[in-house]
């Protein structure tokens, strides 16, 4: 499998809302997604990305003061210029278990000092989960692509 990007916060006071038990809220959430996702997209391209769209992100559990969330980001696409990463985004308990929090889907066109993109190194899939990850990747090109032209 290949390497991971992986990143690790502590959720404190600053990323909560205001509850009696207080929770993650959602947009620091999608903000670390974006973060780690570009830094899993740059390394990948070897250039600066933008991102171009967040696919359906739904929450499955929350995230509390003191929680770590644990997130991993691998490329599971390219085109030409751009390319798809999946951010897997989890709460780790303190005995090591995760549970998980959501999965995005993030595209990025790589681009040069001037904004304009640039070609990005081809993925091939070299197991059956890029295989399917990538498979999986077409069909939402494609419904996004629809969804343009709609």
């Amino acid at each position: 499998m290949r390497e991971k990007t992986t990143s690790v916060q502590i959720v404190l006071p600053q990323h909560c809302n205001g509850y009696a038990k207080p929770r993650l809220f959602g947009g620091q959430i999608m903000a670390w997604i974006d973060i780690i996702a570009a830094v899993e997209a740059q390394r990948y391209a070897r250039c600066v990305v933008t991102t171009v769209c967040v696919d359906n992100l739904s929450f499955l559990a929350p995230a509390y003061l003191n929680d770590m969330v644990v997130q991993e980001a691998a490329v599971t696409w390219t085109g030409r210029t751009s390319l798809e990463v999946r951010v897997d985004t989890y709460v780790e308990r303190l005995d090591r278990t995760r549970e998980p929090v959501n999965r995005a889907y993030l595209v990025f066109v790589a681009i040069d000092s001037d904004g304009n993109p640039v070609p990005v190194p081809p993925f091939t899939p070299e197991t059956a989960e890029e295989e399917r990850e990538w498979a999986a990747a077409v069909r939402r090109r494609e419904a996004r692509r629809q969804a343009r032209n709609a």
